[in-house]
């Protein structure tokens, strides 16, 4: 966990899921020295990989775009409450706004998102009817449905960082040096340069 100034990070939640890209504790951070992957053990079959963001089309209609971009704290408060949600962990960016969020399945994404009781659609029904087609406020996402047996991660030098934040990280052991060989696509582990 960081020091981290409500004021700063317009209210994001700094729970144990998610962490601001320029966030002084990840700049804290414990660096893992040397070549680590992600443990994809315990995500299980799947990963959903949903990425969102904004744009702001109209810079001087600030009530539009303020109330667009204040919506995500208040969910992502309530996800670190309610981990049961299915909301493995994020990873936002303030300038552009965007976000990487790691889910346990596309049933438990599309769950929150329809769900009354949980604090999405009402801001999307607020969109729809303060922004709607107007063009002032922009919004995004994709969501990429990804079996396990098909990610391929590498961090080195770095603090646990995006699914290895989520789950954990561990050294690339040997004979997985090569990005084919962690994906598994060859037998074969032939990095382009040697292992350090």
């Amino acid at each position: 966990m960081s020091c981290f100034d409500e004021s700063v990070n317009m209210g994001f939640p700094q729970g144990a899921a998610g962490i601001l890209a320029a966030d002084e504790g990840d700049l804290m951070a414990k660096v893992l020295n040397g070549r680590h992957m992600a443990d994809l053990n315990g995500l299980g079959s799947e990963v959903v990989v949903f990425m969102l963001g904004m744009r702001i089309n109209k810079p001087r209609k600030v009530r539009l775009w303020l109330s667009v971009m204040t919506a995500m704290p208040k969910m992502l408060k309530y996800l670190d409450a309610h981990p049961e949600k299915g909301l493995l962990g994020y990873r936002i960016s303030l300038v552009p706004p965007f976000m990487v969020q790691y889910w346990r399945s596309f049933e438990d994404l599309e769950r929150f998102a329809r769900d009354a009781d949980d604090p999405h659609l009402e801001p999307w029904r607020q969109y729809n009817r303060r922004v709607g087609k107007s063009g002032d406020v922009g919004i995004w996402h994709e969501t990429y449905r990804v079996k396990t047996t098909d990610i391929e991660t590498a961090y080195s030098n770095m603090p646990p960082y995006g699914l290895a934040a989520v789950t954990a990280m561990v050294p690339v052991p040997r004979g997985m040096h090569s990005a084919a060989a962690r994906m598994g696509v060859t037998d074969r582990d032939e990095p382009a340069l040697p292992p350090y």
